[in-house]
């Protein structure tokens, strides 16, 4: 069981070596990632093929003169080469940055730009000429990759040092464009004390995740901490359908589903629970949106399973849960995981923590290894969200008596539609180029108690008629579709502050 020990990582530290060389030596055998396609096809890949193939990817990437450091960029779909490739990034001692495939060629093409990416590459779907990027950046397609698999592999990983650079991955902030977060190799160990405390854990498990590669709720929980341990993952790439989930647990004999709550609220709703021997399955966990008390006592009437809810944001992941070793408290993500080190903080002065029942900034110490090493070239948001020896990022939360966190809201105007956070600044952007849009304000909108979406706050320009339908069409086409609004809303006039400033927290109010 991980204990505070679990901060002293070794210095030399390879996150790709950490999750497959052992396993290829104890049991390379074992099938590693099951992916489930159309019709119920199946594919595997045991651990000596993925630890082979990540080996080989990495050989390949090292041979087109790519040096340690360089940035890769994946963008792909929900396919195995996906994670091969991400793994074999870091297998070289490069940098994977994993992207959406919901962006557009402008959003690529920006993030291509902004990290120097030195290579791309493309999966099904996707043209060479699709997006811009850095003169001289390689583009590699799946036969190339396939190419690779099959070339002659490293003889053994990166020999990386635990903090060297390892993860690129971009969010929303408070500007109109994504920043990068950068992660160290020694990520991976930093998740150690999730295994035990919210996943529970370990090698004879079968994780079922529900969400896709590119996303890093996926690439960690579904791929990275099955891997760690010694586990089987399962991932489904076939046709959308909201009643499957169920089924493949039954036939894949999970022990473990992860999925964001939006889908457990869709299965309780599509999927027929009493025709699917779920009895393997041991506990859901869940993250990325917040769980309702509601859904939580529904789904576990329903399917008489435990589930486990974790906070965490791409600068750490999570640190926050209930689990096996963490009662479940209705209302609060949990407590944080042993070995954690967590703190309420006042909004403004010394960062000293706060009592319990205070309400201030929710805050993880700067000495945990799965914090990320800082933002890509944004020197001064970093700064902001360092207060001494702590990280805040700007979730204002208080702890009870008995330790668990409560949310009050952010500190900021940030956005989380899916589990994605997204930048108001951002959407308002592009809404701004319509011409028919003269002001644009964009917030959360609460469809349902336990629901909220993002929602555009519109005033046209004088003549121009409200045409919602128009204005998702165009979003649609420039961003990707996590981040277009779900709602229009047209008003007279944007609610304002003395200063001229929108007041996005009475946008829906002004809107009633």
């Amino acid at each position: 069981m991980p204990t505070s020990d679990d901060r002293q990582f070794p210095p030399r530290f390879n996150a790709a070596r950490y999750c497959l060389a052992e396993n290829a030596r104890l049991r390379g055998d074992k099938t590693a990632l099951i992916m489930v396609g159309e019709g119920g096809t199946v594919s595997r890949l045991t651990y000596a093929q993925a630890d082979r193939a990540v080996r080989g990817i990495a050989a390949g990437l090292l041979g087109l003169g790519l040096k340690a450091g360089d940035r890769v960029m994946i963008r792909m779909g929900n396919e195995t080469d996906y994670v091969l490739v991400y793994f074999g990034a870091l297998a070289a001692g490069l940098v994977a940055l994993p992207s959406s495939p919901q962006l557009t060629a402008d959003e690529a093409a920006f993030l291509m730009e902004n990290a120097a990416v030195a290579a791309v590459v493309t999966g099904d779907g996707f043209s060479k000429s699709d997006d811009g990027g850095p003169a001289g950046c390689i583009r590699l397609d799946s036969e190339k990759i396939a190419a690779m698999k099959a070339g002659e592999p490293l003889s053994d990983y990166a020999d990386t040092a635990a903090d060297d650079p390892a993860t690129l991955v971009y969010t929303s902030g408070t500007t109109s464009r994504p920043k990068g977060v950068l992660h160290a190799h020694r990520a991976i160990w930093g998740r150690r004390p999730m295994h035990a405390h919210w996943l529970g854990l370990s090698e004879a498990d079968v994780m079922l995740h529900a969400g896709t590669m590119n996303w890093t709720y996926t690439l960690g929980v579904g791929i990275t901490d099955p891997w760690a341990c010694g586990a089987t993952t399962v991932l489904y790439n076939g046709p959308r359908d909201r009643g499957i989930w169920p089924r493949l647990i039954a036939e894949q004999g999970a022990t473990i589903f992860a999925a964001v709550p939006s889908v457990y609220r869709q299965i309780l709703k599509y999927a027929d629970l009493a025709a699917h021997d779920l009895s393997r399955l041991r506990h859901g966990v869940t993250a990325g949106e917040a769980l309702s008390a509601d859904l939580l006592e529904t789904w576990t009437q329903a399917t008489g399973k435990p589930l486990y809810e974790a906070l965490g944001m791409s600068e750490i992941s999570t640190y926050v849960s209930s689990g096996p070793t963490i009662p479940v408290r209705p209302g609060s993500p949990g407590r944080p995981q042993p070995g954690r080190r967590v703190a309420i903080l006042p909004p403004d002065g010394p960062p000293e923590p706060l009592p319990a029942g205070e309400t201030g900034l929710l805050a993880v110490h700067r000495s945990d290894p799965g914090l990320m090493l800082g933002y890509w070239q944004r020197p001064e948001e970093e700064a902001a969200v360092m207060r001494g020896a702590w990280f805040a990022g700007g979730d204002l939360a208080s702890f009870d008596a008995d330790g668990y966190l409560w949310f009050h809201g952010r500190n900021d105007d940030l956005m989380n539609a899916m589990g994605y956070r997204v930048s108001p600044v951002e959407v308002e952007g592009v809404l701004a180029g319509h011409p028919d849009i003269a002001e644009v304000g964009v917030t959360e909108l609460a469809v349902r108690p336990d629901l909220r979406v993002i929602a555009a706050f519109v005033v046209l320009r004088p003549g121009a008629e409200p045409d919602a339908d128009a204005l998702t069409a165009w979003c649609v086409a420039r961003l990707a579709a996590y981040k277009a609004p779900r709602a229009i809303r047209f008003l007279d006039a944007l609610p304002r502050t003395a200063n001229g400033k929108v007041q996005r927290k009475r946008l829906a109010e002004a809107a009633e």
